[in-house]
């Protein structure tokens, strides 16, 4: 695997300097005598330490029989072992005192625990806040509770990159410790001020339960870790408005330049069930007045959270920061529904003069028509990365299994793999969400087929593409709809069939086919990503994509949502392409080159690693043809704190 040449630098200037403070006693010089003495001092603790570990164990083992006997069975590599390629788990779930049954907290930290997603090394997480890129290095910040595995005790985490793959966790950015954020240290943006120096402004939750807006500001800027964070003494500088529930008020945007030279922002909210972007003015980024209209509102969304507004080019796939009027430009405005817990989102034009936001099209308006992704993906935030021009989405991903699972691995969430997000210059009515491209270097041995025809009932392994850690793109051709006869009996009625009516296991004319991913060799536990296309009443073709969780896990506590929709499938293209990444306990599903995303979380306890294997299936009744599938191990990628 490549490595990061930046952050090995970075680690070995901050040993340099503990080397060169004197932090550290057993850097300094000495004496022959001294070593040799210093040496058999260390070995005999570490004999009394190795021997305490030994006895320590065997007690676990004891009280642990038999639950715990065939805990993991570790393959052999060549004359090694290797902890890190497990062949095979024992289904040996615990009971808790409600009922509820999990696997043993070290098997299921171990096995579930993503290996190049982003997450922290324990505890909760939720919704990413304010990313950026400075001075080299871009910025992620992240909900985080630093005690415990739940919600709760709400900060801001944070950690830097220098390619969004490789991340260094620093010091806690944000913490509650005033009257107006004590209660937690809610989401909010970053925004670079005309002096290129960022500022946060983020909602804090009073001792009183009143969501407050606040802004924080570094305390080295020259600093390009930002490792310190000042609040202004004027905090709050926003309170909610006449009108506006106290506790309906939260999660500002990047603040925007408009035409007039003042900033805009805005902050979500709600009226009854009316979901609002309340629209703020500043001359300072400090002092805000709010306007008499809202950027935009949808009736009946229920509480708009974590809203984002930016603007998007018609032509190319290059990212905008400029908010313009320009023809060239679309907009986009996304809310997270708190009602529903999806993130929906809008095309539209922005007008500069009355400074609103206007849907392309009123029935695909924000929270009722598009969302970036059909499964679990949630908070999102984007951000203009200035060093690629690009723009890039950030999504929770929250858990599907149960908050005392949760407990007991020690941790909780993780984030989607960030996203390049532009205008499908295709459809013109949709975004692309594509991962990013450094995704790619973790890339490691691959396996190709080329022409797979999968017959009725087919089920054909992709030989070599064992294990958890998968980068998959296959390419179907699509189904000859032509050759079939519309004389009626053996159509499908498209808008009767739904991803979750017999899932996988549904047999229709053309689907469902696909992959299956995370399947052991005997189809215990597999988790199913397929296309169905059927005929609707309105006499045309539809195109579904699902992703079907029922039979992913043994574990009894598990969510097992079967999550869906249609995919637009141009005239022009005959074929159905699929790029999934597969990490463990998450599954990404990008169809159609990103013209629609399904995220997944699934807990398998057979289907680990090596013994985790890859399948095409056709479960249609008729033929489909695999015109290529190449899949890719995906390497780790190690977590440093500093």
């Amino acid at each position: 695997m490549p490595k990061n040449p930046l952050l090995e630098a970075f680690l070995e200037n901050e040993l340099d300097t503990e080397r060169n403070e004197g932090e550290n006693p057993l850097c300094r010089p000495t004496s022959q005598e001294e070593t040799v003495a210093s040496k058999t001092s260390q070995s005999i603790k570490l004999i009394w330490r190795y021997g305490l570990l030994f006895a320590t164990v065997c007690c676990i083992a004891v009280l642990c029989y038999p639950a715990a006997r065939n805990f993991l069975t570790e393959e052999n590599i060549g004359s090694t072992t290797s902890h890190h390629e497990l062949k095979r788990v024992t289904h040996a779930p615990s009971a808790t005192g409600d009922g509820i049954q999990v696997l043993p907290r070290e098997v299921a930290s171990y096995l579930h625990r993503t290996s190049f997603h982003f997450q922290p090394e324990k505890n909760w997480m939720n919704d990413p806040n304010g990313p950026m890129y400075y001075k080299g290095y871009y910025h992620f910040f992240y909900q985080y509770n630093p005690n415990g595995a739940v919600w709760g005790d709400i900060v801001w985490g944070h950690a830097v990159s220098t390619d969004l793959i490789h991340w260094l966790y620093l010091d806690i950015a944000l913490v509650p410790d005033q009257w107006y954020d004590a209660y937690g240290v809610w989401s909010g943006s970053v925004t670079l001020r005309e002096d290129g120096v960022p500022i946060i402004i983020y909602t804090g939750a009073s001792n009183a339960g009143e969501q407050t807006q606040n802004v924080a500001y570094p305390g080295d800027p020259s600093d390009p870790l930002l490792r310190r964070w000042v609040k202004d003494q004027e905090n709050p500088i926003l309170r909610s408005p006449p009108g506006i529930n106290i506790k309906d008020f939260r999660d500002p945007t990047t603040a925007w330049k408009d035409v007039d030279g003042n900033w805009l922002m805005t902050v979500g909210a709600k009226k009854q069930k009316t979901g609002l972007a309340l629209l703020y003015k500043s001359v300072d980024l400090k002092h805000w007045e709010l306007q008499e209209n809202v950027l935009h509102s949808v009736e009946s969304t229920g509480m708009w959270e974590c809203v984002d507004f930016f603007p998007v080019a018609v032509q190319g796939h290059h990212g905008l920061e400029t908010y313009t009027a320009a023809p060239t430009v679309k907009y986009v405005l996304k809310a997270s529904l708190d009602d529903t817990r999806h993130d929906h989102y809008a095309l539209g034009s922005y007008n500069v003069m009355s400074k609103t936001f206007h849907p392309d099209d009123p029935t695909r308006d924000t929270g009722i028509g598009l969302r970036y992704d059909y499964g679990k993906f949630y908070a999102s935030k984007s951000f203009f990365d200035p060093a690629q021009q690009r723009r890039i989405l950030w999504g929770w991903v929250n858990e599907s299994d149960s908050e005392v699972a949760d407990i007991a691995k020690g941790w909780s969430s993780v984030q989607a793999i960030p996203r390049t997000v532009f205008y499908d210059d295709k459809t013109k009515n949709n975004l692309i969400q594509v991962p990013v491209e450094e995704v790619k270097e973790l890339r490691g041995a691959r396996v190709s087929e080329r022409d797979v025809k999968l017959v009725p009932g087919g089920l054909v392994q992709v030989k070599g593409a064992s294990g958890g850690q998968l980068d998959i793109e296959v390419v179907f051709d699509y189904p000859n709809i032509t050759k079939l006869s519309l004389d009626g009996g053996q159509m499908d009625d498209g808008d009767h069939f739904d991803c979750s009516q017999g899932g996988a296991a549904h047999r229709g004319v053309f689907g469902p086919f696909g992959l299956l991913v995370l399947a052991d060799e005997n189809f215990q536990e597999r988790t199913a990503v397929f296309f169905y296309v059927s005929y609707s009443k309105e006499g045309k073709w539809r195109t579904r994509f699902c992703s079907d969780q029922t039979r992913s896990s043994l574990l009894p506590d598990v969510d097992t949502t079967v999550y869906g929709s249609f995919v637009e499938v141009l005239p022009s293209e005959d074929f159905l392409s699929l790029r999934v990444l597969v990490d463990r306990s998450i599954v990404e599903s990008f169809v159609q080159g990103g013209r629609m995303v399904i995220t997944s979380r699934v807990y398998p306890t057979m289907a680990t690693d090596q013994a985790a294997h890859l399948y095409l299936f056709n479960n249609a009744t008729t033929s489909i043809n695999v015109r290529n599938i190449d899949a890719w191990q995906m390497h780790s990628v190690p977590m440093h704190a500093i």
